[in-house]
């Protein structure tokens, strides 16, 4: 009779069953590990080894060694080549990202598009050799590197560029990007997330569709100025031209037909003050100089025009402040912002080529109202001095006072013999507050190397000038008492402007909350009714940006 196994017995069979699985998966564990981990030994040896054998060139002695630097920090342990680790992105994905460059008024082939394109076609997108994915994170390397802080190097580019441009280290980027499997949210982010800058991007893809579709873009003669309703030969073509740009900017609400009419009528006056002011022009609907030079722009210059100031763009730091100034020197137009929204905007009037504007930022720290100006030397030696030999009575009229240069007591200026001072000036020049002083009744003052401030001014006609390069340096305002109550919001509030002016006292006010100020050089721009800005490359900045990057 066969004998049941007791109760123990079972239990115990089972309990030993239980252990012998345990065992075995556990030495089946350990092989998978110790296959798994000499896999990767060998794959980083050979990606080692493969690494150490790309030749170094004077073009890509940087790169490779950013590719090299992204590897080490891996452990040599590849991302798609014979990788057991599955990425959140395929690498046609990321091929796909490099060729987007374009899109940002880069230049894909300095990633190797063409090389990248021919290796995945080679290779087809599943299996990926080494070759291929080297050569894939070299050129995203570079491009993450351009689409955050910048191709070029903004004090090579433009040696008036003095906002510190944003360091940024792709290799960390990336390899937390890779090892938290979010690379495809880290490379949307990597450009500047502005709504200026996407504006921008959209506006390149316009201008680079119009210039090829439209070939002949035939330049409309200089002549006489045109007045509105007057019969001119050159309407037709002017009439031509705004078609096409406005057909770029969808916006088709100007009354225009496609006639061949010379008469100057209303519709096309409108739609011409649109483009005035759209180029930095007084839209007075009246067609010279400056709108005839403005309206010949060909596309081509207008793309390299935008890629130039979307590399200012990536220049820039990504958080200016919750409240800022904005100053675009070449645009002649100052914006204060609040919360994202340009609460006041106003003309200003900037350096003359010879005496030009940096770009540099600071924080606006103080006002001074009913300021004295102290006349700098070159001032007074280039522009008052020969005022005065011409009229001994100049000085006086404008209430600037003569001082010599090592006591503060006014000397008479009719005891100086003007025409007789050859090379140093040994006087001390000072303007008393006033109507006539040159910095009006209100000037504004930040740290800077340059002397450089923001003051109100008594010419106020020059701010219906087109081109608005008028002063030493500094910048005159439009409206000075409007940023002086933008200033002064949230601090020192209770501070009466006016009744501090009409008192004639010169009144210095410290900020408690400083406002940070950026004097940018954008010539392209988008409003916040997304239409494209143009400005004239009055200092030469674009050209010498251009000529640098050899776009």
């Amino acid at each position: 009779m066969e004998r049941i196994p007791s109760f123990q017995q079972l239990r115990f069979s089972i309990a030993f069953t239980y252990k012998i699985l345990l065992c075995l998966i556990s030495i089946l564990v350990l092989l998978l590990v110790t296959t798994s981990n000499h896999f990767a030994q060998a794959n980083a040896l050979v990606l080692q080894e493969k690494l150490a054998h790309i030749p170094v060139t004077t073009a890509n002695e940087t790169s490779l060694t950013t590719l090299k630097r992204f590897y080490a920090k891996r452990d040599y342990q590849p991302i798609w080549w014979g990788s057991s680790f599955t990425p959140e992105i395929s690498i046609d994905k990321v091929i796909s990202f490099i060729a987007s460059a374009e899109q940002h008024g880069l230049d894909n082939q300095d990633y190797e598009l063409n090389k990248l394109i021919q290796l995945q076609k080679r290779d087809g997108v599943d299996s990926p050799s080494l070759e291929s994915e080297l050569t894939t994170i070299q050129s995203l390397l570079m491009l993450a590197k351009d689409l955050r802080s910048g191709r070029l190097l903004a004090s090579k580019a433009d040696s008036d560029w003095h906002i510190e441009q944003h360091r940024f280290d792709p290799v960390d980027y990336l390899n937390d990007a890779i090892r938290e499997n979010h690379l495809a949210r880290s490379l949307v982010e990597l450009p500047p997330q502005s709504l200026h800058y996407q504006l921008l991007k959209t506006a390149l893809a316009k201008y680079r569709d119009l210039e090829v579709k439209q070939q002949n873009w035939h330049p409309i003669p200089e002549s006489a100025t045109i007045r509105p309703n007057i019969l001119h030969k050159n309407i037709p073509l002017v009439r031509k031209r705004i078609l096409r740009l406005y057909n770029i900017q969808d916006d088709p609400k100007y009354g225009i037909v496609k006639i061949d009419n010379e008469r100057y009528d209303s519709g096309l006056v409108e739609a011409v003050k649109q483009f005035q002011e759209q180029h930095g022009l007084n839209p007075d609907g009246i067609i010279g100089k400056q709108t005839i030079i403005a309206l010949n722009r060909t596309p081509k210059q207008r793309i390299q025009q935008i890629r130039a100031n979307m590399e200012r763009l990536r220049w820039m730091p990504r958080n200016l402040g919750e409240r800022h100034v904005m100053i675009n020197i070449a645009g002649f137009y100052l914006s204060a912002i609040e919360g994202g929204k340009h609460v006041l905007e106003m003309r200003i009037i900037v350096g003359r080529d010879y005496r030009s504007t940096p770009s540099f930022d600071s924080q606006l720290s103080q006002m001074v109202l009913n300021p004295y100006w102290n006349v700098p030397q070159s001032i007074a030696v280039k522009d008052l001095l020969p005022k005065q030999q011409q009229n001994p009575a100049y000085f006086a009229s404008q209430g600037i006072k003569v001082f010599s240069r090592h006591e503060n007591v006014p000397i008479n200026p009719d005891s100086i013999n003007w025409n007789s001072i050859k090379g140093r000036f040994p006087y001390v020049l000072r303007q008393n507050p006033g109507k006539k002083n040159a910095l009006g009744y209100i000037k504004f003052l930040f740290s800077n190397p340059f002397s450089i401030y923001l003051h109100d001014t008594p010419s106020k006609q020059l701010f219906q000038k087109d081109v608005r390069t008028f002063s030493s340096g500094c910048i005159r305002l439009e409206k000075p008492w409007e940023l002086a109550r933008f200033a002064l919001n949230g601090n020192n509030s209770g501070i009466n402007l006016t009744e501090k002016i009409n008192s004639g006292e010169t009144i210095t006010i410290n900020l408690t909350k400083r406002v940070p100020i950026y004097l940018t050089y954008l010539t392209a721009w988008v409003d916040d009714q997304d239409h494209i800005h143009f400005a004239e490359d009055v200092y030469g900045r674009d050209k010498r940006l251009l000529e640098y990057a050899r776009w």
